[in-house]
């Protein structure tokens, strides 16, 4: 028999953080892990997302959902924060559930986060593919259009630049122009293939490249604000026609309003999964009782005010009703009429989107990792390469499924299933802080939540409402995904449970 609510014991967590011979390098300081989540969160959420959701949900008010997610994430960020320094594990809110809620609830959150860090990827690997290639042609650089998009896509060549039919300005007569199918988007396969590569080669090459990029795509962000905010302060009016009214009224849909705020801050989750991401490298800190705390709520703060400045800037420029596309802020920066802003936001679109490639695929194979180590998935997924020490087995692997997603398929409100796991991970988290101080209030806490039970009760609220604000399509297919893990699961995984073995085995003592 086996134990559905069975939990890995705090001693074996512990023994296993202190036990570090031929497991991953503890290689990052507290820079490498701030840097590791501001790679993932100023991504799609600046370049794509944030014109997405103030033209579908909130219009100038998605500042107003900016704040609101970021106060959510704050109450899971300071539960993550205690549970890193508590259990210094790769593995994430999976480990943090199995130490708290049981092996069926880990489970669960594990192979959640899978769906959530690859198609992740996939769905920012596409939007990287339409920067990188409209950056090429602006200097005259044409790719086989056939090989830059997922098969069945039609691109129409306007005014010497290949684009899909939405970005043809309205009028022109789309049947007199050269058109061609896409075969492969050879160009995303190629992005996942190179940050593959590169996880593979090691951890602490991984997060100094990571930096370096950083350091480079805050410069471009620096660079629209001060372009933009420079252009506001000159033109108010022009700011006040496009923040008027700064609330648009409800569509009777649920967006727009006040329940446009909510449904905005619910489909930008997507872009604050950087700081989600860091706590899956806590087995590689060098010091996590101290840094992973900094690492996790560091990010997180640093991105939210950029979100909410670059957001407000952007809405000041662009009415909101034109920011449905796929690179609103190059469309914002344009109306300051600086020619060259338009080429440093797509070079800095090109780079921010291949961090959070990285940091999504660091993720999930370290969830892999783990999970594997448990006994809950197949053994190759925990195989650690002898020069490396990394799950290179597992990064292959997850990279190669990844890499063909976004080449062949048409990857549409991905974002939306990557935010249902992201709050799903939160609610679990801010549950398992809250029942582990009840269960054992003597362990060493280096960083404690203030406000318990407080900020983990609101947090699991908070994460729950916006959870019930998504779409039900998205809803129904990550039900679909658990059913698949949970086949997974009662064939293989309860067989083969280091923590179910051990349970058989004091039941025969007996």
């Amino acid at each position: 028999m086996f134990k559905l609510m069975a939990t890995k014991p705090m001693s074996k967590l512990m023994n296993e953080a202190a036990n570090e011979e031929g497991g991953l390098k503890r290689a990052l300081g507290p820079l490498n892990l701030i840097t590791l989540g501001i790679g993932a969160i100023i991504g799609a959420g600046i370049f794509v997302l944030t014109g997405q959701a103030a033209a579908k949900h909130a219009g100038p008010a998605v500042m107003l959902s900016f704040i609101v997610a970021g106060i959510t994430c704050a109450f899971a960020g300071l539960c993550y924060a205690e549970f890193a320094s508590l259990i210094p594990i790769a593995g994430s809110a999976y480990t943090y559930g199995y130490a708290t809620l049981g092996e069926f609830v880990a489970w669960i959150i594990g192979w959640d986060l899978v769906l959530e860090y690859a198609f992740g990827a996939a769905t920012v690997a596409s939007g990287w593919s339409g920067y990188f290639v409209g950056l090429l042609q602006d200097f005259h650089i044409h790719l086989p259009p056939q090989l830059t998009t997922t098969p069945g896509m039609i691109l129409y060549n306007y005014h010497d630049r290949w684009m899909q039919l939405a970005a043809v300005p309205a009028g022109v007569d789309v049947s007199t122009l050269p058109h061609v199918a896409g075969v492969f988007n050879l160009v995303a396969f190629l992005a996942i293939a190179i940050v593959t590569a590169v996880l593979v080669r090691g951890i602490q090459e991984s997060a100094n490249l990571n930096t370096a990029i950083v350091i480079v795509k805050l410069g471009i962000v620096g660079v629209f604000l001060a372009l933009g905010g420079w252009f506001l302060v000159h033109h108010p009016e022009h700011a006040h026609a496009n923040w008027t009214p700064f609330i648009p009224p409800s569509d009777g849909h649920g967006n727009f309003g006040i329940a446009g705020i909510s449904a905005g801050a619910a489909s930008i989750f997507f872009a604050y999964i950087g700081f989600d991401a860091v706590s899956t490298a806590a087995q590689e800190a060098k010091n996590p009782q101290r840094d992973m705390p900094i690492g996790i709520l560091g990010s997180l703060v640093v991105c939210t005010i950029l979100y909410i400045a670059v957001s407000g800037v952007l809405t000041g420029l662009v009415n909101y009703k034109a920011l449905n596309v796929a690179d609103p802020v190059a469309v914002g920066i344009d109306v300051t009429g600086v020619r060259w802003g338009s080429i440093m936001v797509k070079i800095g679109a090109v780079f921010g989107l291949g961090t959070v490639m990285l940091v999504m695929l660091l993720g999930q194979s370290r969830v892999f990792f783990s999970m594997s180590r448990d006994g809950l998935l197949w053994k190759w997924a925990g195989v650690i390469h002898p020069k490396f020490r990394t799950p290179w087995i597992s990064n292959i692997v997850v990279g190669a499924i990844v890499a063909f997603m976004p080449a062949v398929l048409p990857i549409d409100k991905l974002s939306e299933l990557v935010n249902m796991g992201t709050l799903l991970a939160f609610a679990i988290v801010c549950a398992g802080v809250w029942i582990l101080r009840r269960r054992s209030p003597e362990l060493h806490r280096p960083f404690r939540t203030p406000l318990v039970p407080l900020v983990p009760i609101l947090g699991i609220l908070s994460a729950l409402y916006l959870i019930w604000t998504l779409p039900t399509l998205t809803k129904v297919v990550v039900v679909g995904w658990l059913l698949i893990g949970l086949v997974i699961y009662f064939t293989y995984s309860v067989k083969h449970s280091k923590v179910q073995i051990d349970l058989r085995a004091e039941e025969v003592v007996k």
